[in-house]
């Protein structure tokens, strides 16, 4: 059994662990860029939703009940992703940067474990709606546009898809890290 002044000298031979100085604003900044990164999701959903109404009414949607409904579900899909991204922002602001640290990483794994709920449940079922309701519209764009823009509208339609869900997987694995330095 290891002695009283063995225990001591080890004690005393820890290496002094400093706290950054900069610690606070590191994760007030990590913080508030999640936050805008949010904010700015919503923007580009909500100017996407915008866009997909107006085109409700400049080919009168309302008179088809099974484009009203793709439409619904596309426009439907981009709110909800809004209104969740809103939720979420909100939650982030509650969380007080100036608490006990044990609370406030507390805090933050709660925001975390719902963040990842969000990208990995929410997110998915999301985009399925929207693409459902875009799969849905197709037979309506071949019926009323030319052969060219029919084309058209497929392969931008799929490359815009794949594209969305490569920056849509990236921003969020950016934001899965970033939650994750600031949860350790």
């Amino acid at each position: 059994m290891k002695t009283f002044e063995e225990l001591k000298s080890q004690w005393d031979n820890q290496p002094e662990l400093e706290t950054p100085k900069e610690g606070a604003k590191s994760i007030i900044k990590k913080v508030n860029s999640i936050k805008n990164k949010q904010q700015i999701t919503n923007i580009i959903l909500g100017f996407t939703a915008l866009i997909l109404i107006v085109f409700f009414f400049y080919i009168s949607a309302y008179n088809n009940i099974l484009v009203t409904s793709a439409l619904f579900l596309m426009v439907g899909s981009l709110l909800a992703r809004m209104v969740i991204e809103y939720i979420s922002v909100k939650r982030l602001k509650q969380i007080k940067v100036t608490i006990v640290s044990s609370e406030f990483k507390k805090s933050l794994a709660n925001y975390y474990k719902k963040r990842v709920r969000t990208h990995y449940i929410f997110t998915p079922i999301i985009v399925i709606f929207y693409i459902v309701g875009f799969i849905i519209l197709m037979p309506f764009f071949e019926d009323a546009l030319s052969k060219g823009f029919y084309t058209y509208i497929q392969v931008s339609g799929i490359a815009v898809l794949l594209f969305f869900i490569f920056f849509i997987r990236k921003q969020i694995l950016k934001e899965l890290h970033a939650l994750k330095e600031l949860n350790k």
